[in-house]
């Protein structure tokens, strides 16, 4: 009960800490004259992936690799199936093309890239570096192609820091925002880790699959908030473009991150078989949306029911 009750509060401050801390840098940025381009492109996709940067980043360094890398593989694949599957079970998402051709594009070489420098059976530090010169790549690349032309792409991003309501104003409200949303983010990552590590022992199940599962799904909870209430508005190109983005920054900057500081070994069972259901789902997503240019309610059902056949076979099965 303890391991549960620790593993809930940390999921809990993780949420509100990444909130908190999303709030804050948005409205810096705004003070300091950031475009909404750049901060929906980088601030935005980077303070949503901010609970999975800091679990990760804190199971490397207590020499817990499987819970670093599981916890970026497993949030890839909820992400996609169990996130935009709710946000199109909810609402049918109509997307534009051209928005989003790019990032499903690199969501799938990320995921690919991941896979080939994984083969080894563990990323080291130059690994990171490839991974984190990826990122820095892409990076540049968007912002250059959204600022050049009005790509709707551009309007997505900028959009995304439009979604965020009731952020602070002044300087100070900025400063307590993030401090208290970095305090809570530590906070929670301690807590989720104690709590998962302590089920996992308790259960007999693998750290891997507590990443992959529950330590996954803990840390996608900011994605899942700012998807479904853009879904729910009907901005269907915020909700599918956050988890694009979300799952860029995962694959090139936290496990680059992650990896630069202490080498990660890739546990038996994400070389076998969660990798590929990672490529799988990516590459489904990018096919539902080249179709239709939309993602339909069956559709959104389909991811859900892949999701829940990746959860059964993940605790029975694997």
């Amino acid at each position: 009960m303890l391991y549960g009750i620790s593993l809930a509060v940390g999921i809990v401050l993780l949420t509100l800490g990444g909130e908190a801390l999303i709030r804050g840098a948005v409205a810096g940025a705004k003070r300091m004259g950031v475009s909404p381009l750049l901060t929906g492109l980088v601030v935005v996709g980077f303070g949503t992936s901010s609970p999975e940067l800091v679990v990760s980043i804190d199971a490397a360094i207590r020499q817990q690799p499987d819970i670093a890398v599981g916890n970026i593989v497993g949030s890839n694949i909820g992400n996609i199936l169990l996130i935009l599957g709710l946000c199109a079970a909810i609402c049918p998402m109509s997307v534009q093309p051209l928005a989003l051709r790019r990032d499903g594009v690199v969501v799938v070489g990320a995921s690919l890239l991941f896979i080939a420098l994984a083969w080894s059976g563990a990323l080291g530090r130059w690994d990171a570096v490839i991974l984190l010169a990826a990122l820095t790549a892409y990076l540049i690349w968007a912002y250059r192609t959204e600022r050049a032309q009005p790509l709707p792409a551009a309007e997505m991003h900028s959009a995304e820091a439009d979604e965020l309501t009731a952020i602070p104003s002044s300087t100070t409200m900025i400063v307590m925002a993030l401090i208290v949303g970095l305090a809570m983010l530590i906070g929670g990552s301690q807590l989720l880790l104690y709590g998962a590590i302590g089920l996992a022992q308790a259960m007999g199940i693998s750290e891997a699959v507590i990443g992959l599962t529950i330590v996954a799904v803990g840390t996608s909870l900011p994605e899942m908030a700012v998807s479904v209430i853009a879904a729910l508005r009907r901005h269907a190109d915020v909700a599918v473009g956050n988890i694009l983005g979300s799952n860029i920054f995962n694959l090139l900057g936290i496990l680059g991150i992650s990896a630069f500081l202490q080498p990660l070994p890739i546990a038996e069972r994400v070389s076998q078989f969660d990798q590929w259901v990672m490529l799988g789902a990516a590459g489904v997503l990018l096919l539902f949306l080249y179709t239709g240019m939309r993602l339909s309610r069956w559709e959104g059902a389909a991811l859900l029911g892949g999701y829940v056949a990746y959860l059964t076979l993940s605790f029975t099965i694997v």
